[in-house]
């Protein structure tokens, strides 16, 4: 983050002078070198003290609590959406392959698309010509309705745009899993489609894709920039944007912070997950 906060922070304001300056550098802790301000930094994260925000004049945690479960909320609803649609198109690509085409064009068009086109044209067509759902921003009104009604359009913009890797790798996983000897000795056995499908094949298939949905979460919570700023909504992604463009360290570093952290959590996650469903991984890590 170049340049100097406190001289961005003070220009263009004639009642702030060189003695101002001073004050604020020392009240931020900037006079100081960078050795001791990160070694205060890190004792005071150790201690559950992130520093204030110089932007909003409050304690950092104070300003990213609410834009985290914002983006929480976002991300951890499209992410879902996007991996059952996926997986539900991948299944119906690799056991019905006269709908592989139509699968295969329909993620193709979705990882083509740009997210902000994708979500110009939502707001253009639900918002603004049909008037279903409103174009952005927050409910004024409490109540899961009106929140509701205010996250299906960037909701399904994230969504749509994910779905299609979920498509494509759902597909080729279930194809590989539904050409195993022991699926074609199920099938053998008497054993319907559906069941080989969803029973036999699902959890063999779904291994890689827990990989994909754990590098996807942490890159959302902090990634989603475009479709919160589309849709006006305050999440991790334009707080993290903001707080870069406005030099305000300590917030750019505990949002940062906590990205790694949604990341680690999600991987480790999904580790666990996958041990859980083909235990032959636990078996080969021993």
């Amino acid at each position: 983050m170049p340049g100097d906060p406190i001289e961005l922070a003070i220009i263009g304001d004639p009642r702030l002078g060189p003695e101002d300056a001073a004050r604020l550098r020392a009240l931020y802790e900037l006079d100081r070198p960078l050795l001791a301000r990160w070694t205060s930094w890190a004792l005071g994260v150790l201690t559950g003290n992130f520093g204030h925000s110089r932007l909003f004049a409050r304690p950092a945690i104070q300003v990213l609590m609410p834009a985290l479960w914002s983006s929480l909320i976002l991300v951890g609803t499209s992410l879902l959406l996007a991996i059952l649609l996926g997986v539900a198109a991948g299944a119906l690509a690799a056991a019905r392959p006269v709908y592989a085409g139509a699968v295969q064009t329909v993620a193709l068009m979705g990882q083509a698309m740009p997210s902000f086109w994708l979500g110009m044209m939502a707001i253009i067509l639900f918002a603004v010509t049909l008037g279903w759902l409103p174009a952005g921003g927050l409910p004024d009104e409490q109540g899961l309705v009106p929140a509701l009604r205010y996250l299906v359009l960037p909701l399904a913009t994230l969504a749509f745009s994910h779905l299609a890797a979920y498509a494509r790798h759902s597909a080729a996983a279930f194809r590989d899993t539904l050409r195993e000897p022991w699926i074609t000795s199920a099938r053998a056995r008497g054993a319907s489609e559906n069941r080989l499908l969803w029973a036999h094949a699902l959890p063999n298939a779904s291994v890689p894709l827990l990989t994909l949905a754990a590098i996807d979460a942490g890159a959302l919570v902090g990634g989603a920039l475009v479709t919160e700023t589309l849709f006006a909504r305050p999440g991790m992604g334009k707080l993290l944007y903001d707080s870069i463009m406005g030099n305000d360290y300590n917030l750019a570093l505990l949002a940062l912070m906590l990205v790694a952290a949604v990341t680690m959590l999600a991987t480790l996650a999904a580790d666990l997950l996958q041990l859980w469903i083909d235990p032959r991984l636990s078996a080969s890590v021993g």
